[in-house]
């Protein structure tokens, strides 16, 4: 069967100043991704459900937004695109932690219409993340789009995108099925070993238990976790831990201090915990980034594990 046309169909009705498009942006690798794209304001996002596979076109429709699937998992992924659109963002509680500090408070409002996406599946961002340790994002990306073709196949609907890998898949194969993909044996390890047990992490109830569960996998530290949990459940406190840029980033937006550490980060983004990862999101869709001293680097560069 082809699946070209839709099969699920559900129209949602989003706050008046909601962003598709800038919500949606972190489910996207790259305008190049295999597996989610943004062509013509509409959001096409292929993966594989419960139900089989499964491609979801977010599009605004009027006031309201309408949400089509394709593909045998097409009810199920309707079902969660509130969720992958942002709908289901709790914003309780941040207006009051935002106001404390004029710069979150007019970011907060500036980008009120960004929501954070909660896909509800981890494996596709775990293999994303562990992709991502320790490389330049241009790196990352080459990994993630040659191992999604690798292990390719078709997604159903009319956009001409692939499923990502299977956990089943990923485990079974060597490590140096990998290495053309510019991925050394440290990362096809770890991503080997997660998916081996993407089963167990899938069935995490919350992003606790899911960051108690992948920081026990060797290879995977607070930085992968917290990529990931932040996607999956859209989790608002989700800080990324170990990043070469983000400290620095919150350091200079927060204090107006140039350079700062982990330790110096989270002291900043204690008085907004609970919303902790939300500011850090601000901070990045408002462009700040912190003077740079000597050679430049890429922004997505160097992420520890």
């Amino acid at each position: 069967m082809t699946w070209t046309e839709p099969t699920a169909r559900r129209s949602l009705r989003p706050p008046a100043d909601h962003r598709l498009a800038a919500t949606v942006r972190a489910l996207t690798f790259s305008p190049y991704d295999p597996c989610a794209r943004l062509v013509g304001g509409v959001f096409w996002y292929a993966t594989r459900t419960p139900a089989g596979p499964a491609t979801l076109a977010l599009r605004a429709d009027g006031d309201q937004l309408l949400a089509e699937a394709y593909g045998p998992g097409a009810d199920w992924i309707v079902d969660r695109a509130d969720a992958i659109a942002g709908l289901r963002d709790d914003l309780t509680g941040f207006a009051e932690l935002a106001a404390a500090h004029p710069l979150v408070a007019r970011l907060a409002d500036r980008h009120r219409g960004l929501r954070m996406p909660a896909t509800g599946q981890l494996f596709p961002r775990v293999l994303r993340a562990v992709l991502e340790q320790k490389v330049t994002g241009k790196e990352a990306y080459r990994a993630y789009a040659a191992t999604v073709r690798h292990f390719g196949e078709p997604a159903p609907g009319p956009m001409r995108l692939l499923l990502p890998p299977t956990p089943e898949a990923v485990a079974a194969a060597p490590y140096w099925v990998f290495h053309p993909f510019g991925v050394e044996q440290r990362r096809a390890d770890t991503l080997r070993r997660a998916a081996a047990l993407a089963d167990r992490l899938e069935r995490c109830a919350d992003s606790a238990e899911a960051t108690r569960r992948l920081t026990a996998v060797p290879g995977i530290g607070p930085w992968t976790a917290a990529e990931v949990v932040r996607v999956t459940y859209g989790d608002p406190d989700a800080v990324s831990v170990g990043d070469y840029h983000v400290p620095n980033t919150v350091a200079w937006a927060l204090a107006g201090e140039a350079r700062g550490d982990d330790a110096r980060m989270l002291a900043l983004l204690e008085p907004f915990r609970g919303h902790r990862g939300r500011v850090c999101l601000l901070l990045a869709a408002a462009g700040i980034q912190a003077p740079r001293f000597g050679p430049r680097m890429p922004i997505r560069s160097f992420a520890r594990f």
